[in-house]
């Protein structure tokens, strides 16, 4: 397998995240649930899981991390990614623990991630592009991705006068 071992800031921050922001280099960023093992980050995307656009094997990709007692941002390092094939080792030492960690999965979840889904492994490369002094200073806020869906709703109905209305 040849994974290295991550630096030790990023272990001891890893250690305690359930979700991290991931990002292809130069993309916008999406917020993946995760679990951390051996050293690595495994995210499972795909039809019916966490969209990761832009996110592919053999592709760099930036993992932002954010302090679970603060919530702010504490560093962002460089992952290697790579696929974990379905059927291999890894696959059945990790899936069982990433299902584990799944909210509301559903009775077929391995054989829909194995077959229409993806499970990565994100491998830190040693790189921290953001730690300490290099953090941004500024907002980062950005506007929602503009999308088709909205919220419909009525108006409740009165069953009785409102407290201001005076009486007739």
């Amino acid at each position: 397998m040849g994974q290295s071992v991550p630096p030790p800031l990023v272990a001891a921050a890893m250690k305690k995240v359930a979700l991290v922001w991931l990002a292809p280099l130069g993309g916008p960023a999406v917020a993946a649930w995760l679990l951390w093992q051996d050293g690595s980050a495994y995210v499972v995307g795909g039809p019916g899981e966490q969209p990761l656009t832009g996110i592919a094997p053999g592709r760099p990709a930036l993992v932002t991390v954010a302090s679970p007692d603060t919530h702010n941002r504490l560093l962002t390092w460089v992952a290697d990614v790579q696929q974990v094939d379905p059927g291999s080792q890894e696959w059945g030492r990790i899936v069982p623990q990433l299902l584990a960690k799944r909210l509301s999965a559903a009775a077929d979840a391995t054989a829909r991630w194995a077959g229409s889904g993806r499970v990565l492994r994100l491998s830190p490369t040693g790189e921290l592009t953001e730690v300490g002094e290099t953090l941004p200073t500024t907002d980062l806020a950005a506007p929602p991705v503009p999308t088709p869906a909205t919220t419909a709703y009525r108006m409740p109905r009165r069953r009785h006068r409102s407290p201001r209305q005076s009486p007739r």
